[in-house]
């Protein structure tokens, strides 16, 4: 009775405004030191896993791809499901384990020389597992797509202005030859640069195709043929050969079409046309002289590794010439009358069209230029220089190219 009889008397005299702003204070208060009493005792497994996501995030995008790419098939190693994100400690465990074996991996590999993200593209996974799994050989000379790169089996010698070109165009129809479209002049004018830099240049073949290419300045370079030997011993060579007189003036339509200022093909022909002195020192009339030219190349090569084409035969009747080239390269009669037609306006035959090209396959426009016209006497006195030679040309080859008998259509205007 004392107790409440005294709090009656301090209450009446305490305004309850400010009894009431008292107790409020005190209850504040103690509910925060019950806080901080319980704070080591509560868990926030809300925060922790944010946390270790993030930890996550900034790791994982290090090695992302590599990972992927070695544990990818790994049971251990999968993206983390919602019941493996509630138990943080063997996550973290299996995270450490797989970072380990990462960084294990990683330094036994070379350095990188691309970025993390462009190792993340299907296409590059495949080259590098290509790349594992690939002989060292084959390494320098295979392209990421298919075969391998080969020096020649077979090379296009001469001769300029013959009909090498459509040869080669028509060679590579055949499935089984894989040639060079421009010429590398390997042979004559980058020999130096070795032949690592030569094979660089073919194309990658398969088992059982050819390689080929052509240069027909190789025929009237005189240490081309050791050059050659020294590479291959027994490389197939093809010369394709065209009445002398023919070429030369054909060779001078072309020098004329790119300098038109040159001199006429008269005075370049002779050295004294009233003595008939012939200039045989002037390149157009000394490549014809081929009994010459092949002399050095049988030095070190058999006329068994030689085929000798004729570019009129070639012109009046390509399928017939082209039995005899793949029987020579020991390849199945494919190219047959069927791919040729003959062109009116180019005086020449071209390819038939593809199937998958809407226009015929045929020579450029710097072939079947209109020659000029030049003195029938001139053309006469050539036939007769050249006469000698050509009858040698013909017992060294065991073949007649009856370029005599063309004599008279040489005195009319033709075409390259």
């Amino acid at each position: 009775m004392a107790f409440w009889s005294s709090t009656s008397v301090f209450t009446s005299k305490v305004p309850r405004k400010i009894l009431f702003m008292f107790t409020l204070s005190l209850s504040v208060t103690y509910l925060f030191y019950s806080l901080m009493s319980c704070y080591n005792s509560l868990q926030f497994p809300l925060q922790e896993t944010y946390v270790y996501q993030g930890r996550l995030v900034t790791e994982e995008t290090t090695f992302v791809t590599l990972r992927e790419k070695l544990y990818s098939t790994s049971q251990g190693f999968s993206e983390f499901t919602e019941s493996e994100r509630t138990t943080p400690v063997s996550i973290a465990k299996e995270h450490a384990e797989a970072e380990q074996r990462t960084v294990e991996w990683i330094r036994t590999q070379p350095s990188p020389t691309k970025s993390a993200a462009a190792y993340h593209t299907t296409a590059l996974e495949r080259e590098h597992q290509e790349f594992s799994t690939t002989d060292s050989e084959l390494r320098v000379n295979c392209t990421s797509d298919y075969g391998e790169k080969k020096l020649p089996q077979a090379i296009i010698i001469g001769v300029k202005k013959g009909g090498t070109r459509a040869l080669l165009e028509a060679l590579r129809v055949h499935p089984d030859v894989r040639a060079v479209g421009n010429e590398p002049h390997f042979f004559d004018r980058n020999y130096e640069k070795g032949l690592d830099w030569y094979r660089d240049l073919m194309p990658s073949t398969l088992e059982g195709q050819i390689t080929m290419e052509k240069t027909p300045s190789y025929f009237v370079t005189n240490h081309a043929p050791k050059r050659i030997h020294s590479m291959a011993r027994d490389i197939k060579l093809i010369i394709v050969v065209r009445n002398p007189v023919t070429r030369a003036i054909s060779d001078y339509t072309q020098t004329l079409s790119k300098k038109p200022d040159i001199p006429t093909f008269e005075v370049l022909a002779f050295k004294n046309r009233t003595l008939g002195l012939i200039d045989a020192s002037w390149s157009a009339l000394r490549i014809g002289i081929y009994a010459l030219h092949l002399e050095s190349w049988m030095q070190y090569f058999p006329l068994s590794q030689m085929h000798f084409v004729s570019g009129e035969r070639l012109i009046v009747d390509p399928a017939g010439e082209m039995a005899k080239v793949q029987d020579f390269l020991g390849l199945k009669r494919i190219v047959t009358d069927k791919h040729f037609y003959f062109n009116k306006t180019k005086g020449f035959p071209c390819l038939k069209k593809p199937e998958d090209s809407s226009t015929p396959r045929c020579l450029g426009k710097s072939k079947g230029r209109t020659h000029p016209k030049i003195d029938p006497d001139v053309i006469r006195r050539l036939h007769k220089f050249y006469k000698p030679f050509n009858m040698m040309f013909y017992q060294m080859t065991g073949q007649n190219f009856e370029w005599e008998l063309e004599e008279d259509s040489e005195t009319r205007s033709s075409q390259d």
